[in-house]
C-alpha cells in the first residue's frame, strides 16, 4: 500500500479478513523518508529517565523489562504529526471504528487517547494481554446492522524491520471473537518473562520498516522477546471514538494544536468547551471547529 493523497478505503477483502482475523498488516505504508526522519529524531533524542519529560513527550514509567515508552510521541516533530490522519489507514480507521451518523460522530469521527513510540533491546518484551473474554467495555468487537463499531483500534508503524529474534508483535488470530479466556493466560502478567512464544494459536508478526500492524485492540496480544542486538523501534497510535478521553490524562501543547490541519485537530483534541463568559477555556484560542468527515 502505497501512502497518497487520498485515504485508502477498506476492500471486501479487508473486511472479510478483519473480520475473521482481528488485524490487517499494511505493507509499505509509510514513505521511507519520513521512516527515517523518525528514526533521526529517536537517535537524537535525550536520554530521559522514566517519569521525566522532554518538551511535551514524557517517558512512561514501566517495567525495565518492557523497554523504553515515550508518551505524546506527535509532539515530537513533523514525521510524527503526519502520522495522526495518515491517509494509508485514516480511511479504515472511520469505517473500522464506525459510527458515522451517530452520536460517536458529534465532535468527529476519532479521537487518538494515546500515541507513543516503543523502543525495546535484547531479552525485553511484553506479556500477553486483552482478548475479547476480559470483557473490556472500551476494547470490543463489535459488527452490527451492517457496520463495524469497534472500541479501539491500533495502528503499529515499524520503524525498523522486524524479522525472527526482533522481538516481533505477537496475536491469536480470531480472539477478538473468543468467548473464553486462553489457558495460558491464567497466572501471566504483561512483564518479558510471560511473553507469548510459547502459546498455542500464537502468531508472530514479521515488518519491514514503513509496514503499518493494524489491530483491534480486543485481539490478544503481547510481543516476543528480543534476541538480536539492536533496537525494535514501533510508533504506536490507539483510536477510538470522540466520546473518549486520554488514556493518561495527557493534553495536546497549544504548539501542536496550531500546526495541525482542522481533521487532525480534531483526533488530538475533539471537544469544545462550553464555558461562562470571563472564563478562560483550558487551551485557550482552540475551541473545536466543524470537521468535514
Amino acid at each position: 500500500m502505497k501512502t497518497n493523497a487520498t485515504p485508502y478505503q477498506a476492500t471486501a477483502m479487508d473486511d472479510y479478513l478483519f473480520d475473521l482475523r482481528g488485524y490487517l498488516h499494511l505493507k509499505n505504508a509509510v514513505d521511507p523518508n519520513d521512516i527515517a526522519a523518525m528514526n533521526g529524531i529517536l537517535d537524537s533524542f535525550p536520554k530521559i529517565k522514566p517519569d521525566e519529560w522532554q518538551g511535551y513527550v514524557h517517558r512512561e514509567n514501566i517495567p525495565q523489562s518492557r523497554g523504553v515508552s515515550l508518551q505524546q510521541i506527535y509532539e515530537a516533530g513533523e514525521p510524527f504529526e503526519k502520522l495522526i490522519d495518515h491517509p494509508s489507514w485514516v480511511g479504515l480507521l472511520k469505517h473500522y471504528v464506525g459510527g458515522e451518523g451517530s452520536f460517536d460522530w458529534h465532535h468527529g469521527p476519532l479521537f487518538i487517547d494515546e500515541s507513543f513510540a516503543c523502543i525495546r533491546g535484547a531479552h525485553e518484551a511484553i506479556g500477553m494481554h486483552s482478548g475479547n473474554a476480559d470483557c473490556n467495555k472500551k476494547l470490543q468487537y463489535h459488527y452490527q446492522c451492517g457496520k463495524f463499531m469497534c472500541g479501539q483500534i491500533n495502528i503499529l508503524i515499524s520503524l525498523t524491520d522486524i524479522g525472527p529474534g526482533d522481538g516481533g508483535t505477537m496475536l491469536i488470530p480470531g480472539s477478538h471473537k473468543a468467548n473464553f479466556r486462553h489457558p495460558a493466560a491464567e497466572g501471566r502478567s504483561w512483564d518479558a518473562h510471560n511473553n507469548m512464544e510459547d502459546v498455542d494459536g500464537a502468531i508472530e508478526v514479521h515488518m519491514k520498516a514503513g509496514d503499518v500492524l493494524l489491530f483491534v485492540d480486543a485481539i490478544t496480544h503481547g510481543a516476543a522477546e528480543r534476541k538480536n542486538p539492536g533496537e525494535r523501534r514501533m510508533v504506536v497510535y490507539r483510536y477510538g471514538s470522540t466520546w473518549g478521553n486520554f488514556r493518561f490524562g495527557y493534553v495536546p501543547s497549544p504548539e501542536l494544536l496550531a500546526r495541525l490541519n482542522p481533521a487532525a485537530r480534531s483526533m488530538v483534541y475533539p471537544w469544545k468547551h462550553q464555558i461562562p463568559p470571563g472564563v478562560a477555556p483550558i487551551l485557550p484560542g482552540f475551541a473545536r471547529e466543524t470537521v468535514e468527515a
